[in-house]
Order: C-alpha cells, then structure tokens, then sequence
C-alpha cells in the first residue's frame, strides 16, 4: 500500500487536524471547499492522513454549516460569529462528528477536540471547546451519554 492510500481510520487524527486548518482558510478568506480540499491535498501531511476521510469531513462541515451553527448556538456564550476562527472550525469539526458520525463515539469527538483546542486555540480555549461539546453531545446523542461506555479511539 502506497503512503497515498490510507486504510480507513488511519491517521484520522491529522485528518481533523488539516481540516481545522482548511476551515480557517475558508472562514478567513471564503474560498471554495474544493480550493480549500486542493490546498491540503498539497501539504506534505495529507499523504499520512486519512485522506477520504479527510475530503468527507470537511465537504460535511461545510455542506451542514448552517445547521451546524444553529445546533452550536444554543450552547454557546456569545453569537457563533462572535467565536475566533479556530474555536469555531474545531466546534464545527466535533459537532458534524456528533451529529452525522455515530461510528465516532461521543467521548472521542470531544476528546478530538480538546486535543486540536489545546494545540491552535487560546490559553483556555480547550475548556470552553469541552464545556459546549459535552451540552451538544447530552443533547444530540442523550442515550449514550448517557451510558456513558468507554470509547474506542479512532
């Protein structure tokens, strides 16, 4: 198997985290998803990534992005426009998961999260990520939350 071809689930971590950073870019300057999908597939890390699930995740965040921040909205301190950049796409990224990916466990789609926050947000930023996720996923997916089974990683 070539390093082009990724086997499902394969570096699906860096597949959030190149995401993140073409949700930025169009955020900032309002590209096309498909410019934005060709400007990663440039970047050296696409070749490690997952990269069907990286080109699905980020035509789904941003085919559902209205409905995505109306789902947001209800759970946040301020208007979603209000939120930096980079607070948003991660919110963003964890709520497509919750909503449209129940193969991803809840606990996994936050912990995701939390972890892309702590890298790119601000000072605190993984805290207000993990506070308003843990509302969406109670309300999203309230039977297994709560259950609260252990998550598998992915």
């Amino acid at each position: 198997m070539s390093e082009q071809e990724a086997k499902p689930g394969r570096n699906r971590r860096l597949s959030r985290e190149l995401v993140l950073k073409g949700l930025y870019q169009q955020f900032l300057s309002g590209n096309t998803t498909a410019a934005v999908l060709r400007n990663l597939a440039e970047e050296s890390a696409f070749a490690r990534a997952d990269q069907a699930y990286c080109a699905a995740l980020l035509n789904g965040v941003c085919e559902n992005l209205p409905g995505l921040d109306a789902k947001l909205s209800a759970f946040v301190d301020r208007k979603v426009a209000e939120l930096s950049p980079v607070e948003h796409a991660i919110l963003c990224i964890a709520a497509y998961e919750l909503a449209f990916d129940p193969d991803i466990p809840y606990r996994v789609a936050i912990n995701e999260a939390i972890e892309l926050a702590k890298r790119y947000g601000g000072a605190d930023g993984h805290k207000y990520v993990n506070g308003v996720l843990d509302k969406l996923a109670a309300d999203l997916r309230p039977q297994e939350v709560q259950q609260r089974q252990p998550a598998r990683r992915k």
